[in-house]
């Protein structure tokens, strides 16, 4: 599991910061990462309406940017899913 905890803070890191603060994702940095890292598990990733209601879903301090610990909540949702644990 080590390295698959890797890989998901250095995608994070990859995309974050790239047009605002290093430790938080934009709506634009978010749906480049979804569409490129996660197009078998988020649908339709490029359509923008889809990636406002899933940013809102996540984004709890309602500031227009994910943290890690925003983002995380992603995860957790689409391996839940995936692996069949989710109602």
């Amino acid at each position: 599991m080590e390295p698959a905890i890797n890989v998901l803070v250095s995608q994070f890191k990859t995309f974050a910061g790239k047009d605002g603060p290093s430790h938080t994702l934009s709506k634009e940095e978010f749906q480049s990462l979804v569409a490129s890292q996660l197009p078998n598990f988020v649908k339709n990733a490029a359509d923008p309406a889809v990636i406002d209601h899933l940013m809102g879903s996540l984004d709890v301090n309602n500031d227009g940017e994910l943290t890690f610990q925003e983002f995380w909540q992603l995860i957790g949702k689409l391996a839940s899913k995936h692996g069949g644990y989710s109602q």
